[in-house]
């Protein structure tokens, strides 16, 4: 079965508080996107705010570096996770079983703060009749990843587009980080790890299928982020 784009993000399926899974970014960046130019001038700005000169020496390249890494750390806005999950391969000789791909390594920044959240993803689904290439499953993380992020918002993201374009028996989504806006500010609390999860289909109906995979990613309390 072909899901196309449009039906996707037209359709959305929501329960009470529910994101839509599917938010491609690409009209939020484009309208009304500052240019280049602006965007440097915003970082001297900052610059000058903290209490230095940007046209110092050691500051002078900092506002070209700066948006360079933004366009980095915020790549996924220009990306479709949809459309990395279109291409699935149907021939699995009545493969059935649990896929599993954890330990995916995990960089986003906090929208509240725009600092990291560092840490690692674990996904899984249970296929009906198709399958996805595994890079795919890290691709859509990483898309989302690289966008401003809250990690409740980043787990159900992942969790609602893998089963709304594969549509499967069951997705399931653990994701566990360190975030610096807790760590290197605030209350100053190193060592501490959030843990999300989603899950959706089989892996929510069914405690045995939940257990079989928790078990199969370890224990996330006593794993911690990075």
């Amino acid at each position: 079965m072909t899901v196309s784009k449009t039906t996707l993000a037209d359709n959305v399926v929501r329960g009470p508080g529910r994101e839509p899974a599917h938010e491609s970014g690409q009209s939020g960046r484009e309208s009304g996107r500052p240019s280049r130019a602006e965007a440097e001038a915003a970082v001297r700005t900052l610059i000058r705010w903290a209490g230095d000169d940007p046209d110092r020496e050691g500051l002078a390249g900092t506002p070209d570096r700066v948006v360079r890494s933004y366009e980095e750390f915020f790549a996924g806005y220009e990306v479709d996770p949809v459309e990395l999950l279109q291409r699935t391969f149907e021939e699995v000789d009545g493969y059935d079983e649990m896929v599993v791909l954890r330990d995916i390594r995990m960089e986003s920044y906090c929208e509240h703060h725009i600092v990291p959240i560092i840490g690692r993803a674990h996904v899984a689904y249970l296929p009906r009749r198709r399958v996805v290439g595994i890079s795919k499953l890290a691709r859509v993380v990483e898309v989302y990843a690289k966008r401003l992020q809250i990690q409740e918002k980043l787990t159900a993201q992942i969790a609602n587009t893998i089963d709304e374009v594969l549509q499967p028996q069951g997705v399931a989504v653990v994701i566990e980080a360190a975030h610096q806006c807790m760590t290197t500010r605030g209350v100053h609390k190193p060592g501490v790890t959030m843990v999300t999860s989603r899950m959706l289909g089989a892996f929510r109906t069914d405690a045995s299928t939940r257990r079989e995979f928790l078990s199969m990613i370890g224990n996330p309390s006593n794993r911690g982020g990075e």
